[in-house]
């Protein structure tokens, strides 16, 4: 039913696209360009950390010349890519945008379903079908082109294809990175064969440049903060990249280098360089209406994911991200005037440390194991239940969902095996708190900080039958050791992230007041004079209205 829901969507914004465009004169936007940067896993602390080690021109250019947000905190619990990326572009949370995880179990079909899986749109060059068919709302960017008549345009790129796809909306054009060959690619929801300027840019191999040299660090090992975090036994970094610097980055075998790839800064280089040739072909902000282009950098993710977040890697990482910044802002003061545009810069989630980091600090952690967990709650049900078949059919962050066809031959009430998967659950150390279908559904949970978030990131028909928190600094994800370090939680860690805003009318402050992410959407539309996204549920930030 979702997906149908979603074609409707879809057809009214076609047609209010045709029936109610604007004149150019009737419609006025203050700025010819909106910037969106999106830095995958960039923490809200990270920036002010190392404000004094950065550069001019890149981090510093938001922080001394705009207004900054100190203390932007997600509300919803699923702090995942797919989940940020859609709250940052529709202002909504997953009951709006449909968004709870970037895959969820589908009890009908007994199958994970990926967030942007869609095989009626095949990527160019035969990859799996992605397109926006999931995502329940429309976006800002959305409501712009259909404020404008269709004049104004919507380009992401990322190396995710979730990314780009989620900021690109339904109206947009998205890009994204194919490990298998190192190309940058798209599906046949956006276009029927790629465009020649991708084409002319993906046959000179730019992805294939970087393999020459390892990645070394920017500065004298001395002037960094983690020196000592180097070669640490629990990183799990790809191919052959090694846990020391120098990470070497040549590889024979041409899969492995394009993957290993994106867990150096050298990934995000190659975006901007795909930036550039967008920019060149496409000419955004150079139009008769505002454009938007969004870019997603993914690989200070990647990199908290194979080193930690309080490693030297991502440290030397965030310092060349401020380079790959600098020369971006650049790029769009040459061909539009950063006094003609509007820069925003946020994350669509935070990351916790490695758990043996913490605990070897003597912080209670650890890691979760869903297949171990997942045969103590079977077994505590057929006890409870006097039944030899398994009722917790599957785990999927963060839910556990039951099998209900099993359910219902035994003739038990779906609660009430949902209320002992519950119990079971909190028995098991490492959790925090669980929370029943029913009871989210009912409205019946605590009036608490936690359960709030927990609300915001469940969708009635994507989550599972149990929703599980885990304790802070455990580690909860499908496979226990599949990386270093994870986030996904509705912890301090996890939910802060930067939001920093440059621009014209936009003033130079450091705002202190809790924000959330979700006020990004309804601020950039009231910037641009059109309607919020159709789920949005965010508030303006009038401190960088105009």
């Amino acid at each position: 039913m979702l997906l149908k829901m979603n074609d409707k969507l879809i057809k009214i914004l076609a047609a209010v696209l045709l029936c109610c465009a604007v004149s150019p004169a009737s419609f006025a936007a203050p700025v010819d360009l909106v910037v969106l940067v999106v830095v995958d896993q960039l923490r809200g602390d990270m920036p002010w950390r190392f404000r004094d080690r950065f550069g001019e021109g890149g981090f510093r250019y938001l922080m001394d010349q705009g207004t900054s947000f100190s203390n932007a905190q997600y509300q919803h619990a699923n702090t995942l890519t797919a989940s940020g990326h859609a709250t940052l572009a529709t202002g909504g949370n997953a009951p709006q945008h449909g968004l709870a995880a970037n895959d969820w179990f589908d009890a009908a079909q007994r199958r994970v379903v990926y967030c942007m899986e869609d095989p009626d749109h095949p990527e160019s060059g035969g990859g799996a079908g992605r397109s926006p068919r999931n995502l329940t709302s429309s976006t800002f960017g959305d409501e712009l082109v259909l404020a404008s008549g269709g004049k104004s345009r919507v380009f992401a790129v990322s190396l995710k294809d979730r990314s780009a796809i989620i900021l690109g909306g339904h109206l947009g054009k998205a890009y994204w990175y194919s490990a298998s060959n190192g190309r940058f690619v798209t599906s046949s929801y956006y276009h029927d064969a790629l465009p020649e300027w991708v084409e002319a840019w993906n046959a000179a191999g730019p992805a294939d440049s970087y393999a020459a040299e390892p990645w070394r660090l920017l500065q004298d090992p001395a002037a960094y903060l983690f020196a000592g975090q180097d070669e640490r036994g629990h990183e799990q970094p790809a191919g052959t990249l090694g846990r020391s610097f120098p990470h070497p980055l040549a590889n024979p075998d041409r899969a492995t280098y394009y993957t290993s790839l994106k867990e150096t800064p050298m990934a995000d280089q190659l975006t901007l360089d795909f930036v550039r040739a967008l920019v060149a072909a496409e000419k955004p902000g150079r139009q008769r209406a505002t454009d938007v282009l969004a870019i997603s950098f993914s690989a200070t993710d990647y990199i908290g994911h194979a080193f930690g977040p309080d490693s030297l890697e991502a440290e030397d990482n965030l310092l060349r991200l401020d380079r790959t910044l600098a020369e971006l802002f650049r790029l769009l003061d040459d061909e539009v005037g950063l006094q003609r545009t509007l820069v925003v810069l946020t994350s669509d989630h935070g990351m916790a440390p490695i758990p043996e980091y913490v605990a070897e600090r003597g912080i209670e952690a650890g890691r979760h194991d869903p297949d171990r967990f997942m045969r103590q709650v079977n077994q505590g049900l057929r006890g409870r239940f006097g039944t030899d078949q398994d009722l917790a059919l599957a785990f999927q962050v963060p839910g556990i969902y039951l099998d209900l066809a099993a359910v219902e031959r035994l003739g038990l009430e779906v609660a009430a095996v949902e209320r002992a998967v519950a119990e079971e659950i909190l028995g098991i150390p490492g959790f925090a708190l669980a929370f029943t279908r029913s009871d989210l559904l009912a409205g019946r949970h605590p009036a608490s900080p936690e359960a709030a978030r927990v609300v915001a990131a469940f969708h009635p028909e994507r989550s599972g039958n149990v929703i599980v928190v885990p304790d802070p600094y455990w580690y909860l994800d499908q496979e226990p050791f599949g990386n270093a370090a994870m986030h996904g939680t509705l912890y301090n860690y996890d939910t802060h992230v930067p939001l920093m805003f440059a621009g014209p009318a936009v003033g130079r402050g450091l705002v202190h007041r809790m924000v959330a992410p979700r006020d990004l959407a309804p601020t950039l539309s009231t910037w641009l004079g059109t309607v919020p996204p159709s789920g949005s549920v965010g508030v303006p930030l009038v401190e960088v209205l105009p």
